[in-house]
């Protein structure tokens, strides 16, 4: 992340901020809750830290470390960078999700029985990112890809932006409380598309966003993945 304006400064010092506010809302989660006393929410806890230690820490670190190499690659791809775009958030998102469902799997090692406690909807990791997760962040990737086409956001707005819309449908999915968290979710979700909005060619129609277009953008890839969300409420029937 290079620093060539003062909103791109300011945006990165934001991201810092809430790095360092995430990894203390794990912490603090971590030290706080006495798996003895209530297995189940032991369990979960350290479910979360093995998503923090193994995505949002090593994958964080792997993918700002090769950033470079990996961007030469990806522009090296016949394709569309938009469809190119829309296909590596979507394999970030299905390895972020195959994270999160290992860690669910591994309920026995935490102390509890299968079931007892998990971080995802199901065990299963196609039921996951089929019926759950990944099908509706595809529409999200989607309008980003178009957002990106006619405004020229860094890849450090798009980490900020998209982890606040990961924020908020957590939070309008499993309850306000979710904002306590928001550093973790910033980063959980903004992984999924740091590494292909670095990898856009630079040579492109796209025009500076003005201010108004950061509230846009962060509220217009949530609407794009309600019809989907719908759709899958529908096809999984009551309490699915």
């Amino acid at each position: 992340m290079t620093a060539s304006n003062p909103s791109e400064r300011w945006i990165q010092m934001l991201i810092i901020i809430l790095g360092i506010s995430g990894g203390a809302f794990a912490l603090l989660l971590f030290f706080s809750t006495d798996a003895s006393a209530d297995p189940v929410a032991g369990a979960i806890v350290r479910m979360m830290m093995g998503l923090v230690l193994l995505w949002c820490v090593l994958g964080g670190l792997l993918m700002f470390r090769f950033r470079d190499a990996i961007r030469k690659q990806v522009q090296r791809i016949q394709l569309d960078w938009r469809i190119t775009f829309v296909l590596f958030c979507t394999v970030l998102a299905l390895i972020e999700e195959a994270v999160t469902t290992s860690m669910t799997n591994l309920a026995p090692l935490f102390g509890v029985q299968m079931g007892e406690a998990a971080i995802t909807a199901s065990p299963n990791y196609l039921e996951v990112v089929l019926l759950h997760s990944v099908v509706v962040f595809v529409p999200m990737f989607i309008a980003w890809a178009l957002i990106l086409w006619r405004w020229r956001f860094s890849a450090a707005a798009v980490f900020l932006l998209f982890g606040l819309s990961g924020t908020l449908g957590e939070s309008i999915s499993f309850g306000p409380q979710n904002l306590i968290g928001l550093g973790f979710w910033v980063f959980v979700y903004g992984l999924m598309v740091y590494l292909p909005a670095y990898s856009i060619p630079e040579v492109r129609t796209a025009q500076p966003p003005r201010w108004y277009h950061y509230p846009l953008a962060l509220i217009l890839p949530t609407l794009a993945s309600i019809p989907v969300a719908i759709l899958i409420l529908l096809v999984r029937g009551p309490g699915g």
